[in-house]
């Protein structure tokens, strides 16, 4: 699957709406379900957010793989943004004590069984895979 969407928060739903349809025809484990979407919600408005202003669309990809799905989101017009290394969240201090931030990435790269990233000439790619049998949400 591919789907071209639009630099807006507001496309959330139509990622939703995309990865329900893409699991069910697909035949692939519900119970993945809630890592996709977290993760893919979290890293798709990261780029939203933290990308650089413009037209330029951002691309959503899954493939089937072995036990479990690939997710790559295409960001074209991006600075480099490694997902993979955001600093460690202490759930155990209070919250008045906290850095607003950071929580989001730091949840995907404990749910998703890996995180790839890479960086060229103005164009962000990040793969992660979901698999059974791994964490869940």
């Amino acid at each position: 699957m591919q789907i071209s969407l639009e630099r807006d928060i507001n496309e959330i739903d139509r990622i939703v709406a995309a990865t329900r349809a893409y699991f069910q025809d697909q035949q692939l484990p519900d119970s993945l379900v809630p890592t996709v979407d977290l993760a893919t919600e979290e890293l798709f408005v990261n780029m939203v957010r933290h990308g650089q202003a413009g037209d330029a669309r951002i691309v959503l990809e899954m493939a089937p793989t072995e036990g479990g799905v690939a997710v790559t989101l295409i960001d074209t017009s991006s600075d480099p943004f490694d997902p993979r290394n955001v600093p460690d969240v202490d759930t155990q201090a209070p919250l008045n004590k906290r850095e607003p931030g950071g929580l989001g990435l730091y949840l995907v790269n404990l749910l998703v069984s890996d995180i790839d990233y890479e960086f060229r000439d103005g164009t962000s790619r990040v793969t992660f895979h979901a698999r059974t049998g791994e964490r869940d949400v």
